[in-house]
């Protein structure tokens, strides 16, 4: 199974999450410009690199990882998903849409634009989400 992972994930990253987990990156650059923006760049960085290699890997809510809320899975990370989503979120949620339709035109490109799919639901909110290792 860790083989087929790592064909799959080499196979999307030459074939378009290259250039999405550079958008990820370049979100997160853009959000250090300003002190309040570092959270939201960092998190940019960690889902970039989930982009880089999608495979293997799966976002959740901190919420349902810990069992305890914090401050990005309250109220303070819900006003800081409507800012992400007007500023970030939709042009990267657009990103993954439009890769997921080129890569749904063929049988073999459906587990890529799944994962697309996957990647631009969680750019709409991604405050408040964590990174995991599926098992």
């Amino acid at each position: 199974m860790a083989v087929l992972r790592l064909v799959f994930n080499i196979a999307w990253f030459v074939l378009g999450g290259f250039v999405m987990g550079l958008a990820w990156w370049l979100a997160g650059l853009l959000c250090f410009i300003s002190i309040i923006g570092i959270p939201f760049g960092r998190a940019c960085f960690v889902i970039g690199e989930m982009t880089f290699w999608p495979f293997g890997q799966d976002a959740i809510n901190r919420r349902t990882l810990t069992g305890n809320e914090d401050l990005g899975t309250g109220a303070f990370g819900m006003v800081g998903n409507i800012i992400w989503f007007l500023f970030f979120g939709i042009w990267l949620a657009i990103g993954h849409i439009v890769h997921a339709l080129a890569c749904a035109v063929t049988i073999i490109g459906i587990p890529f634009a799944l994962q697309h799919l996957k990647l631009a639901i969680l750019s709409l909110t991604p405050i408040g989400q964590t990174v995991v290792a599926k098992a």
